[in-house]
């Protein structure tokens, strides 16, 4: 089905890339030196690269300049020692590709790549967009298919048209449906390196051919995300059953509609972050706030050695 055209950039990131949050203050302006030091000490665990300004970042939540100075920001804390990858979620095509030369400016490895926000775009618009976005800039990209969250599914036809971009490398999936992984591979071969997207699908995704994870639990548990992956990469499946059971009640927060809330408590209760959020989400309360807390402290007490 792809297209041999042109030759593909090579995708040299694999392993467990979190989706990582953007810190705030009380006033909730932005946080730069507490983003700046949850984003070393994340690199400091050793995971293998990081995701910026996806939505677990709040992208949406910032202002033009402010997401700019959050790319500086993790140039600053860790450029050079794991690949940096921005999340492109803008309203416009024409913000995106200001964004994505921006970000190339600033010192980005690559680029997460999603479908303009709020509009739901036909097939064509939605190729239109990303295909745009990649001229516009030599950087590797993501494409980010998360049809629930979105409402806009990058279904195997786009991604055939646009196989003869080379900078379009892999494609993180996020669709709940593990058959994804086989039916990609099944029509592309090796041509797009796929990522599991889901934290409560990394076992199939990974078993089915993903070759790594970008991750929202990792910004709290990151030993353990990483003992996960390297089990699944080894082919330790008993060992890696045992982790992502225990990692299951926790992983399912990723999947729901507040997993930033619920992501940043986790942070916060595992002291590596604020809970803060940008309105119009507010942090976790009452009901759901008592059962995501119960949630992350069994956890946090049943670690597996």
């Amino acid at each position: 089905m792809a297209s041999t055209a042109t030759r593909p950039v090579s995708c040299s990131w694999s392993g467990v890339l979190p989706a990582v949050t953007t810190q705030f203050r009380e006033d909730l302006s932005l946080d730069l030196a507490a983003t700046r030091a949850s984003f070393a000490a994340l690199v400091r665990d050793g995971v293998h690269g990081l995701v910026l300004l996806g939505t677990v970042g709040e992208n949406n939540s910032l202002s033009a300049e402010e997401k700019r100075a959050v790319l500086r920001a993790a140039v600053e804390a860790v450029g050079g020692k794991v690949p940096l990858i921005a999340g492109v979620c803008e309203l416009t095509t024409a913000n995106a590709v200001a964004y994505a030369q921006d970000a190339e400016r600033i010192g980005m490895s690559g680029l997460m790549v999603l479908p303009a926000m709020v509009y739901v775009p036909t097939r064509a618009e939605l190729e239109h967009h990303l295909r745009t976005v990649a001229r516009a800039t030599p950087l590797p990209i993501l494409l980010y298919d998360n049809p629930p969250a979105y409402r806009v599914e990058i279904d195997l036809e786009t991604l055939s048209h646009l196989a003869d971009e080379p900078n379009i490398v892999a494609v993180k999936e996020s669709a709940p449906d593990s058959r994804r992984f086989t039916d990609i591979i099944n029509a592309f071969g090796e041509r797009f390196a796929l990522f599991a997207g889901l934290d409560d699908l990394v076992f199939e995704g990974m078993c089915l051919g993903a070759r790594g994870w970008v991750s929202g639990l990792t910004n709290a548990f990151p030993r353990e995300s990483l003992e996960l992956y390297e089990s699944l990469r080894a082919g330790h499946l008993e060992r890696a059953r045992k982790l992502y059971r225990w990692f299951m009640p926790l992983l399912h927060l990723d999947a729901a509609h507040d997993l930033v809330q619920s992501i940043k408590l986790a942070e916060a209760l595992m002291g590596r972050g604020s809970e803060r959020v940008r309105p119009p989400r507010l942090p976790l309360a009452g009901e759901r706030r008592a059962v995501v807390t119960t949630l992350i402290e069994r956890a946090r007490d049943t670690r597996p050695a």
